[in-house]
């Protein structure tokens, strides 16, 4: 009897494996070579604005360059929205200061001993010698305003007014956001100090050092949708983020194809009115789906069916619970600022595409 279940259990999980791979093959490569024909004239047009902007202002570096087929700093959002990092040269005067009184940001301020004049940033430095975020974001979004009134395809771009963020409208099809960052290598966050979690087993021990040995980058972003109690320092915080170091994480086993499929199926199902979830989150969920799951064996494509399944189950439960706590940052809510409707929409529709997926064995090739 065992056997017969066995086997039943392994033709089940041949069958679902043959449906995802038939799925990876037509949707989700669909998907990545439409965003890699979008990416080719978003990455000419902004490139074309930086090298402009790098003329006014030598400080502001151009870092989008192509390393082994990739752009370094470029993020892509969804089909239709990507973000673009540029890395500056804080010149070692600044301290990393994380005292969690904003969740999720941090700040640069001078270094003991260290005058205003030994910094590259001289004029966004406060009375009180912290590197003000927003100084250098307001700088940043004039400077792009005139590289944009200047550039070439001036008729295809146009700004956005989003607080002070530097965000454009390209062909009236795609938003991009370039945002001023700084890389924190060989530091780590105290907000961070938890992790990983003792006991688990995952990620192995090398993999840890290398990730806390590359650091964190800090964004140039608007927090005040962080902000819990107004403070101060809202304005000259920067945020942390891990991308570097989540990718990092999902490098092995069917964690990245895991990724691309979840990706493909929120942008065809659960694109919801006011952005409810963005790929971010599924990757935070598949990121705490691996400390569920430590071992390598987990991660072979056999399992594939069974990983999608119980991210999409945590899904519907933080939605439930209207709370989605960052991997690296537990006190930082990704839901904060969603609307509770939208989240229970969200919520029902997310259960509904599990029940089709877990009922209807021929589901994926409708999606």
């Amino acid at each position: 009897m065992f056997d017969l279940e066995g086997e039943t259990m392994l033709a089940q999980q041949t069958k679902s494996l043959h449906q995802l791979n038939k799925y990876y093959g037509d949707r989700v490569q669909a998907r990545k070579m439409a965003i890699n024909k979008s990416l080719c004239e978003i990455v000419q047009i902004v490139q074309d604005i930086l090298k402009e902007v790098e003329v006014q202002e030598p400080r502001f570096i151009s870092t989008l360059t192509e390393v082994n087929g990739r752009y370094e700093g470029l993020e892509v959002i969804s089909p239709t929205e990507v973000e673009i990092v540029l890395f500056l040269n804080q010149m070692g005067v600044f301290n990393f200061v994380d005292d969690g009184s904003i969740p999720g940001c941090a700040v640069l301020k001078l270094s003991d001993g260290r005058k205003r004049s030994m910094s590259l940033w001289v004029e966004f430095i406060t009375a009180s010698g912290y590197l003000s975020a927003r100084k250098i974001r307001s700088r940043f979004q004039s400077l792009v305003g005139q590289a944009s009134e200047k550039s070439r395809y001036r008729d295809m771009i146009k700004m956005t007014n989003d607080n002070n963020e530097v965000k454009l409208r390209i062909r009236d099809l795609y938003t991009v956001q370039i945002t001023p960052a700084f890389k924190c290598i060989g530091v780590w966050p105290r907000s961070a100090a938890h992790w990983p979690v003792p006991q688990i087993g995952w990620p192995h021990p090398a993999i840890v050092a290398d990730v806390k040995t590359e650091g964190f980058n800090l964004y140039s972003r608007e927090c005040s949708g962080l902000v819990t109690k107004q403070t101060a320092m809202e304005g000259d915080a920067f945020i942390m983020n891990f991308t570097d170091a989540e990718d990092r994480l999902l490098q092995n086993g069917c964690r990245k194809k895991c990724l691309s499929i979840l990706k493909s199926l929120r942008d065809r199902h659960l694109d919801l009115p006011g952005n409810p979830i963005s790929s971010y989150h599924l990757k935070t969920l598949l990121l705490y789906e691996c400390e569920k799951h430590p071992r390598e064996i987990e991660w072979v494509d056999m399992c594939l069916f069974d990983r999608i399944n119980g991210i999409l189950l945590q899904l519907i439960s933080c939605l439930q619970c209207r709370k989605c706590p960052h991997y690296f940052l537990p006190s930082l809510d990704l839901f904060k600022g969603k609307s509770p409707a939208s989240l229970e929409q969200t919520a029902k529709q997310t259960w509904r595409l599990l029940r089709e997926l877990v009922t209807n064995g021929r589901f994926l090739d409708n999606l």
